[in-house]
């Protein structure tokens, strides 16, 4: 299902950007779109350094009290996907590159993916699950670990005990 959707995009994509750069270049000039596009890459480089440094310090933050950072790792993707799409030339690219980069819009596209993305605590690590719905709507993790106590995890489902020797 995803293949389709991708596909259509690598195609769909720059024949739009390519249809837009033309039309814009004709109304205002092929100068002043290309001074638009080149405007746009730098602006959006600058944004993406203030945000990223911005976005990394409440990482360590949240690193320092002992918690996952898991909201500020998925900003950081979007900010890097937006950065991405700022420096390649067209117009709607841009536009959802700003939109990953301006704090308020990047939080709404962060809030609504982790919807999608549950992080959870597995056996002194972290791991990533997908889930079909809103995450948290049940309130259990995917995780078979329970927290039972400070750092003592309860077991919940078959536990096979034994021990192996290594033979190299």
């Amino acid at each position: 299902m995803v293949f389709p959707i991708i596909f259509i995009l690598f195609i769909a994509m720059p024949i739009l950007e390519i249809f837009l750069l033309i039309q814009v270049g004709s109304a205002i000039g092929a100068l002043a779109t290309i001074a638009i596009v080149i405007l746009t890459a730098v602006l959006g480089t600058w944004m993406l350094r203030a945000q990223g440094l911005s976005t990394l310090a409440k990482a360590q933050t949240r690193l320092t009290g002992g918690e996952v950072p898991a909201f500020e790792m998925m900003e950081g993707l979007a900010l890097g996907v937006g950065g991405a799409l700022l420096l390649t030339p067209g117009f709607v690219t841009d536009a959802i590159g700003f939109a990953c980069l301006i704090p308020f819009t990047r939080r709404l596209l962060v809030r609504g993916l982790s919807r999608r993305v549950s992080v959870g605590s597995v056996a002194g690590g972290f791991g990533a699950t997908m889930s079909s719905g809103p995450a948290g709507a049940t309130g259990q993790q995917s995780s078979p670990f329970k927290q039972a106590g400070k750092n003592k995890p309860e077991i919940d489902g078959d536990v096979i005990e034994g021990e192996y020797t290594r033979k190299d």
